[in-house]
Parts: structure tokens; C-alpha cells; sequence
């Protein structure tokens, strides 16, 4: 069915396909960025173009009617980290957790199993073979393929496998009074009742166990509990003590320093491209905040910077 599909779309012998497809898990350009904690580093795995145009075709035909939860937030068109923090923001009381190794930990075998379960194709063994190796990589020769961070496929795939697991957190929430939300590894769940919240992590738990698929972990050092006499924080955004969401004071701090150096011609052209895309997402985020450099540094100066990024 899918060598199928991509021997017409290529205009390609299937056996030539298939050699294509057995080497798949090994075009990658591999390289490392920096996590916001200091000395540690994620792991990019980017597809070669080739393989990003197959990987896109192949979703898009066979597997773009595969459900996504309504509580997952990352990789959606039209949801992002406000939408995201703007769910909890009336609640007073917030437990965060995480998954330890999120892409790495699903495998191919939970994509065929979620395909199998979810949808109503006649699913083959070569069609197994294909989506197996297509869709996932190998860090190493010979070691076993894993999702990786970086091909344009993953995020759906990702969001897709986790719907019996949003499914059952979403109705035991609702259940209990607690909203939640997924944001790729990140869990968030508020409520008005911290009670309720000290019972969760022993239900995740529990329900990750139970799982089918994917076998995950979560990572316990980063189960946080907190409420309005502390800081709430939400994939980089806060929460403030009024319900709404602010890009934090530091990063105010940051931002109004880079414009006053702006005024003064003392960034070079990649750092006012950075600055241009920092300035774009806080007018997103915060309005009232960018009105505020206005009144600072003059209409003209913000509007120049904030000229063709959409903001």
C-alpha cells in the first residue's frame, strides 16, 4: 500500500523504494544545541531533505486522520505556550510534571500498534516495514530505531501516540475538577482544590504503567507543585496573582535593554533579527508590555522592529 504510493509519487521501481527505505533510519545530520540548563545539550537529528519530502507525503496521505487529544497543546495550528498557560491561569493551585526522554522513549512498535488500534487501514507487514523505518532513526548502527527530534513527522506522531494517554488523564481530571493540559513532555493540571492535586502523580503513575504503548518515565525531580504565594510558571510564561500570563520580569528586563542598545546602533544584524523575533512573540504574549517600550523608546523605533514579523 505505501511502497505503492511512493513508487507513483517518485515515479520509482518499488525495489528501488525499498532499498531507499531500509537506509532511511541512517539520513540524518545529527548535532547538538544547548538546553536552557546550563551545561547540558539536546540531540537534533534532522532528516535529509529527500527523506523530509517522503516522511511529509507519507503522513499526509495515509495518516493525517489519526487523533490528537484536545488537551495536547504543542504542535497544533492555532495553540502555542499562551494558549497553553492561559488554561490554568484562573486556577490557584498547579502541579507540573515531565516525561524523562520523551521522543526517544517512543518507538516505532508504538506507532504500528497506535495505527493498528486507531485507524481503519489495511495494515500489512511491509506497510510495518516501511513506517518503521521511515518514520524513526538509529543514534547507532545495529542499536534499536527511536523517534527522533528533529524530522518534520515527529511532533504529530508523537501527539497522535499519546491520545489514550490524554484521553484517560483528560476524563480523570474532569472527573476531579482539574484542567490539564500537555505541552509535548510537559503535564500541567490546576484547580481551585489542592487536595485533589496531591493524588495525580501516583494516578499518572499508575496510568503510564497500564499503558499500551508508549512505555514512558516520568522524571519525579521535575514534579512541581505550586500556587499563587509562589511564582507559577508554564513553558517559560508566568501566571501573575491577576489570572493573566506575562513573559516574566527578567526577561522584560532583557528585552528593554536590547532595544535601548538597538536605539544606540550597538547590535549587529543577527542580533536585531533576534531581537525582531523576541519582540514579536512578547507582542503576542504581553501587548501591554510592548506598549510600554512605546511610551519608553518611541512608536517609531518598536514599530520598525516589530516591521514584517507579524507582530
Amino acid at each position: 500500500m505505501i511502497l505503492q504510493f511512493l513508487s507513483n509519487l517518485l515515479n520509482l521501481e518499488k525495489r528501488e523504494i525499498i532499498k531507499f527505505i531500509a537506509s532511511s533510519p541512517y539520513r540524518y545530520k545529527v548535532y547538538s544545541i544547548p538546553k536552557r540548563k546550563k551545561g547540558e545539550f539536546r540531540l537534533i537529528s534532522q532528516p535529509s531533505s529527500q527523506l523530509k519530502f517522503i516522511q511529509k507525503a507519507t503522513l499526509d496521505h495515509f495518516f493525517s486522520d489519526l487523533p490528537v487529544h484536545s488537551s495536547a497543546m504543542a504542535y497544533i495550528k492555532g495553540k502555542g505556550i499562551k494558549d497553553n498557560a492561559l488554561m490554568h491561569a484562573g486556577n490557584a493551585f498547579m502541579l507540573k510534571m515531565d516525561f524523562q526522554d520523551y521522543f526517544p522513549s517512543i518507538k516505532p512498535e508504538d506507532f504500528v500498534n497506535h495505527i493498528k488500534s486507531s485507524s481503519q487501514l489495511r495494515f500489512s507487514e511491509e506497510d510495518e516495514f516501511v513506517v518503521c523505518r521511515l518514520f524513526f532513526w538509529s543514534p547507532v548502527r545495529g542499536k534499536p530505531l527511536v523517534m527522533s527530534i528533529g524530522a518534520p513527522s515527529s511532533p504529530f506522531i508523537s501527539n497522535t501516540v499519546m491520545y489514550p494517554f490524554d484521553e484517560k488523564v483528560d476524563s480523570y481530571c474532569k472527573n476531579n475538577g482539574v484542567i490539564y493540559s500537555r505541552y509535548a513532555d510537559d503535564l500541567v493540571f490546576s484547580t481551585c482544590s489542592p487536595q485533589i492535586l496531591s493524588l495525580v502523580p501516583k494516578f499518572i503513575e499508575e496510568t503510564i504503567r497500564l499503558l499500551s504503548y508508549p512505555k514512558l518515565k516520568i522524571n519525579r525531580e521535575k514534579t512541581v507543585f505550586s500556587s499563587k504565594k509562589h511564582n507559577r510558571h508554564i513553558t517559560g510564561l508566568t501566571i501573575t496573582n491577576e489570572s493573566t500570563v506575562s513573559i516574566g520580569r527578567a526577561r522584560k528586563r532583557y528585552v528593554s535593554s536590547l532595544v535601548h542598545r538597538y536605539t544606540l546602533s550597538q547590535l549587529d544584524n543577527a542580533q536585531i533579527v533576534y531581537l525582531k523575533g523576541y519582540l514579536a512573540f512578547c507582542s503576542d504574549v504581553e501587548i501591554t508590555f510592548v506598549k510600554r517600550l512605546e511610551k519608553k523608546y518611541g512608536e517609531s523605533v518598536i514599530s520598525e522592529l516589530l516591521k514584517n514579523t507579524g507582530g
